[in-house]
């Protein structure tokens, strides 16, 4: 019997996201879990939301992905800042 972990990790972030709409707004929290997914077709997803709680529930980008799905999308993001000047990547 496979069973979940609720392993739950929060970070405060700083950056932007388009939601519902295509608006934009700020996004302050990213909170990324193993679990059972709500859409994606799979028994289990790294599910991420990138979230403003201050602006409540609608204000939210979710994802649910596999987990070599998951592993490919932190490869793509490291190899992205590994290729910029140091500098900027503060």
């Amino acid at each position: 019997m496979i069973v979940c972990t609720y392993a739950t990790t929060v970070a405060d972030i700083t950056g932007s996201g388009k939601g519902p709409g295509g608006q934009w707004f700020s996004i302050s929290r990213v909170t990324a879990y193993f679990d059972h997914p709500v859409h994606a077709m799979a028994e289990h997803t790294l599910n991420v939301d990138l979230a403003a709680p201050e602006l409540g529930p609608s204000a939210r980008i979710a994802l649910e992905l596999t987990a070599a799905s998951a592993r490919e999308l932190m490869a793509a993001i490291q190899a992205a800042l590994d290729a910029v000047p140091p500098e900027l990547a503060q």
